[in-house]
């Protein structure tokens, strides 16, 4: 054997080593806990925060948000660079990196399946298909040259052409995307870095997916994980996916999150093998499990802030002692009760019934809300977009006040009267008067309906409570089969403008599960996103939400603060609400955890 073979092969072997060491340890396990059951992972098709959790480790987006960079900076993914953007800003090319992989899946018969720009095309396409009934629609409808015409004959037939020719969304070669839209779309960029936008592949939809489209259970991406257990509502287990490309963990330029990732500067991302969330509803035995060490770390439940967090909003003791971090911060995040505004008793548009929903949203008490729910970790919802997104405006304040007396006028005025004495008011036209709010069986959900319960009682409201999982409302809730719902909404990006699409009327049935539709609500929207940023968008966000509190369609709660506690032993984590479970950044020190224990 020569010297130049021997050579060859020690340098083959040393290749072979790095290689190794580079793949995570799959005995190196992260665990954590959501406190809602996810739905499914479809990157299209999820609708809940939860689903899509998950299906940000799994599934690629074209951009992303640096993980440790502030204020937030958008930066290519699968994208070879950011958007070249024509002059008008109705042209946009983006070419997608070559040599990424999804991961093996019986779908691909066999073969090695690369991303491609046609990846990217057919997943937006997803979303304008009728049939998908897709949450994302909001962000897609109306944007792309020639869709309307696709999605109008497929509510026709009944079937959307995946195949037929949009010059919006068009693939011009292996990794070249080109969309034409039909304004410029400011937010459109920040929309390309969220889980909706993500690619998947087609044989594997069209293998797996069910009579609606959605392939939930079968989730194939080009991401740092896979799926590998999944026990609806109370498991999921993820695990490294071998045919990740190489990416390594970012340089900080923070001096604080230098001393912080010190160690993991340039590791090839994921650090650990194994992931494990556990899916625990109620707060004292999610708590209970971070204390005795079997979760790394966990949003600090509302009910027992006071069991961690002091009246200054610091660590308690006996947690910094541990070693416990502590990290706060206002959520980018809306709480609100919705009216189904098709409903026969509570929606509909003519005076007296606006009435009633405002009369209804004036005996809520936010302040008992917040001190009693949320134990001080919120502050009250003045306006549709929270603090700290673009779009808020911090000169407005919308909200209904707690007022019962003004509430018991309002009623009155407008014909809801306790004609038969018994200390209920009913309707107008004398029949009974019930509401119906949704709500799951979560304790803080039971503590929510005991303040909406007291505050109607004393304007002299009946109200009982639909009780179902979290999952089963949303499916109701799209129907429109819930009278009102109380719930929220995240947003993934630095971006406010999202959360007004929660009430245009094309959304109705998906993200408007209000079902409210106003014309003139639906200019003011469709003027301000064509707009950038600027104070002259904000001033028309500013008479949508003037809007919204004129006709009730919502009652505002709270915009809610976070807290997130995380064990001395987990490397990394830095809080991004961009990018809440950053599981491919974190890593354990498997030493220290085991000698705490």
């Amino acid at each position: 054997m020569t010297p130049r073979f021997v050579a060859a092969l020690g340098l083959a072997a040393l290749a072979c080593a790095a290689s190794a060491q580079a793949q995570p340890d799959p005995n190196k396990v992260l665990r954590t806990a959501f406190l809602i059951a996810e739905t499914g992972f479809d990157p299209q098709a999820a609708g809940d925060a939860y689903s899509n959790y998950v299906n940000r480790v799994i599934f690629d987006p074209l951009y992303t948000y640096e993980y440790l960079t502030r204020p937030y900076k958008l930066a290519p993914n699968t994208a070879a660079a950011l958007p070249d953007i024509s002059a008008d800003g109705l042209t946009w090319t983006i070419r997608v990196k070559p040599g990424i992989y999804f991961g093996d899946d019986p779908a691909f018969k066999g073969q090695r399946r690369e991303l491609t720009a046609q990846d990217y095309v057919y997943s937006i396409k997803r979303i304008l298909d009728p049939k998908m009934r897709s949450n994302a629609l909001n962000v897609v409808e109306g944007r792309f040259a020639g869709a309307d015409a696709v999605v109008a004959k497929a509510r026709e037939s009944g079937r959307f052409d995946y195949d037929a020719p949009m010059e919006g969304l068009q693939a011009l070669d292996r990794t070249t995307i080109r969309f034409k839209l039909n304004f410029p779309d400011y937010e459109l960029l920040a929309n390309l870095a969220t889980t909706n936008f993500a690619a998947v592949a087609r044989e594997v939809i069209e293998t797996y997916g069910d009579a609606s489209g959605w392939a939930m259970a079968n989730p194939v991406g080009t991401g740092p994980y896979r799926l590998k257990d999944w026990r609806r509502g109370q498991r999921i287990v993820l695990e490294a996916n071998p045919a990740f490309r190489e990416v390594r963990y970012p340089e900080a330029k923070d001096p604080a999150d230098r001393a912080r990732t010190a160690k993991l500067h340039g590791r090839r991302l994921p650090l650990i093998g194994r992931i494990e969330i556990s899916i625990i509803e109620e707060s004292n035995p999610r708590l209970l499990a971070f204390q005795n060490g079997s979760l790394d770390f966990v949003a600090v439940p509302i009910d027992l802030v006071p069991n961690v967090i002091d009246s200054g909003n610091s660590l308690k003791p006996e947690y910094a002692k541990r070693g416990v971090t502590h990290y706060r911060e206002v959520q980018p995040a809306i709480s609100y009760l919705y009216f189904n505004m098709e409903d026969p008793v509570v929606g509909g548009y003519t005076p007296e019934k606006i009435a009633l929903r405002r009369a209804v949203a004036m005996t809520y008490e936010v302040d008992d809300e917040i001190r009693v729910l949320r134990q001080g970790q919120a502050m009250p919802a003045t306006q549709i977009v929270p603090p700290g997104m673009s779009g808020h405006d911090p000169t407005l304040d919308v909200r209904a006040r707690y007022d019962i007396p003004a509430a018991r006028a309002l009623l009155d005025k407008f014909g809801y009267k306790d004609r038969d004495g018994d200390g209920v008011r009913e309707l107008p036209d004398g029949k009974p008067l019930t509401l119906m709010l949704a709500s799951t069986p979560a304790t803080q959900d039971r503590q929510a309906d005991e303040l909406w319960r007291r505050g109607l009682a004393a304007a002299g409201l009946r109200v009982d409570f639909v009780k179902q999982k979290w999952p089963d409302l949303l499916k109701m809730g799209r129907l429109g089969q819930l009278q009102a719902w109380r719930l929220g909404n995240i947003n993934t990006t630095p971006e406010g403008f999202v959360f007004h699409g929660l009430l245009y009327s094309k959304h109705a049935g998906f993200s408007n599960l209000a079902r409210f539709s106003l014309p003139d609500y639906d200019r003011l929207y469709e003027k301000a996103r064509a707009m950038p940023d600027s104070p002259e968008r904000t001033r028309e966000l500013r008479r949508m939400s003037e809007l919204v509190a004129a006709y009730s369609p919502w009652v505002l709660t709270a915009f809610r603060i976070e807290n997130v506690i995380a064990q001395p032993w987990l490397i990394g984590y830095k809080y991004n609400p961009t990018f809440q479970y950053p599981f491919p950044y974190l890593d354990v020190d498997t030493q220290r955890r085991g000698a705490a224990k």
